[in-house]
């Protein structure tokens, strides 16, 4: 089990790399592309709007994970606070378990959409669109662990404060 979650720490940090990596890329060759674009200049970078299309569709998922892991689900704390307890854990429990209908929902036809778009290139970088549009089922596929972890330690939080001990 610690290797696992040693695994798994690991790959965070990964991910979270290759977020910033990518976000710094996609400025890099938005930039140079308009520089070069220039009329003192007037070299474009076609294939960087590619490369920038492809990249982002990546950040966009593993952003979208990267971001509920270090932050809570998105809601309205000020309203929800309003309710009593017991109807803040089922919301707790609902909103999430909401995400990962619709997480499904996006894999489910995503993966299909990968496999049609196999043959569609993009057109400058000569690679197939599929690399773009697996974001969408592999991103879902890591937010729903990620939701599952969370929902799981929430769980286990609980529990422990329930005894009346301190919380982890």
């Amino acid at each position: 089990m610690k290797r696992l979650v040693r695994f798994y720490r690991g790959f965070c940090k990964a991910e979270e790399l290759a977020v910033a990596l990518c976000i710094a890329a996609i400025a890099f060759l938005v930039f140079l592309s308009a520089l070069l674009r220039l009329p003192l200049i007037n070299r474009p970078l076609n294939w960087a709007v590619d490369m920038s299309l492809l990249l982002f569709a990546w950040v966009v998922f593993l952003g979208a994970d990267t971001a509920l892991r270090r932050a809570d689900f998105v809601r309205v704390d000020m309203l929800v606070r309003l309710f009593p307890l017991r109807l803040q854990k089922i919301l707790y429990y609902g909103f999430y378990i909401l995400a990962v209908a619709f997480l499904v929902v996006l894999i489910r036809y995503g993966l299909p959409l990968c496999v049609s778009n196999r043959k569609r290139l993009f057109q400058t970088l000569g690679i197939s669109y599929s690399w773009a549009t697996m974001s969408a089922p592999v991103g879902s596929f890591l937010l729903i662990i990620t939701i599952v972890l969370k929902l799981i330690k929430h769980r286990k939080d609980a529990v422990v404060g329930s005894q009346g001990r301190e919380a982890i």
